[in-house]
């Protein structure tokens, strides 16, 4: 076995992080979504946001700071559109849920669009398009954290915003397009990672309060600190500062819920859901047709370097799926770490690794 990577059984990890949420007070259907779903974020290879997170969410819940069970509630809806409040129940549960009624209204209206205030830590978006893709529906998802300053705007050395995630996932005829970026040019959760492991980040993404740009993912945690730079860098990161103000406006300002008010709400987000029926524009098949020849047309592109073909956003995530469940669920020392220190709080015994 590799010394720096150990790999599990799916099904072994999936009943430990189900019995830790359960010891930590979680419901049996919170427990359930929370550790499918942080799992999937780890299968498709977003691994700063998978059961890495288990431990945050297991205090959340000990701490009372996560809700153990309950549901949302609707402050305000219409036919296609809703503002809930998800008052800090665990994102990995809520997200789904606002996913399911956002596909509910677009198979009625065409469209839905559900956002969602005080949701605790959503982790992976990709980890829940397919709930819309597998109904031949189109998906786009986005969060902001009021509790967060991470992020600076163009031009500036202060953190303001938060790393925002963007995600879209789209049916095709074969496997669906999956795309889940941030708009700042790398997460706050890639900097610890980095830190963790010990290595640099592999550009300049931060902004020292002197204005210079480094690599070292130790100054995040300076005092002060330095800031993440928007996607775009240097040159062009106006376009990754407009993006995250549609964001924020989209989230926060939508859902009526930003910073003035979750200052001291710590990892909880602000979520924007929104659904789309293919159907209620014409012909299924003729949009799968449109899809499926757009993803086709960036495969035959002819790659700068033939040993690396052009992809589509999501299939190496898909690939990296279904390798992990054969072979087993891939973990670093560092992160390793982290799932000991759950095991410990939580007094539930993790799985032996299998071999690499």
């Amino acid at each position: 076995m590799s010394t720096d990577v150990v790999r599990f059984d799916y099904s072994e990890l999936s009943d430990w992080a189900c019995a830790c949420l359960t010891e930590a007070g979680a419901s049996g259907e919170v427990a359930r979504n929370v550790s499918y779903y942080l799992l999937e974020g780890d299968l498709l290879g977003f691994s700063t946001h998978g059961l890495i997170r288990l431990l945050n969410n297991c205090q959340w819940l000990h701490n009372g700071k996560s809700l153990p069970k309950g549901e949302p509630v609707v402050l305000s809806e219409r036919a296609a559109v809703a503002n809930w409040d998800a008052q800090f129940l665990p994102g990995p549960y809520v997200v789904p849920q606002a996913i399911d009624s956002a596909c509910e209204m677009a198979k009625q209206a065409g469209t839905g669009t559900v956002v969602v205030r005080r949701s605790q830590h959503v982790a992976s978006l990709a980890a829940y398009l397919t709930i819309a893709t597998d109904q031949d529906l189109v998906v786009s998802l986005m969060c902001s954290t009021p509790g967060q300053r991470a992020v600076a705007p163009f031009g500036g050395k202060e953190a303001v915003f938060s790393p925002n995630p963007f995600a879209v996932g789209v049916p095709s005829s074969n496997e669906p397009l999956l795309c889940d970026i941030s708009f700042s040019m790398t997460a706050a959760g890639k900097v610890r990672q980095a830190k963790a492991n010990g290595t640099t980040l592999p550009y300049k993404a931060l902004i020292k309060p002197d204005g210079e740009w480094t690599d070292d993912p130790l100054s995040f945690f300076e005092t002060p600190g330095s800031a993440i730079a928007p996607l775009g860098g240097e040159q062009l990161g106006y376009k990754g500062y407009g993006l995250t103000l549609f964001s924020e406006i989209w989230s926060m300002a939508l859902s009526q819920y930003g910073r003035r008010q979750g200052t001291e709400d710590g990892d909880a987000n602000s979520v924007w859901v929104q659904v789309i029926d293919p159907e209620a524009f014409g012909d299924k098949q003729m949009f799968l047709q449109q899809v499926d020849d757009l993803l086709e047309d960036s495969r035959k592109s002819a790659a700068v370097d033939p040993e690396q073909p052009v992809r589509i956003p999501g299939e190496a995530a898909q690939q990296r799926k279904k390798e992990q469940l054969q072979k087993g669920v891939r973990y670093s020392s560092a992160t390793l770490k982290v799932l000991q220190r759950c095991a410990e709080f939580c007094g539930v015994t993790l799985p032996t690794a299998v071999n690499e």
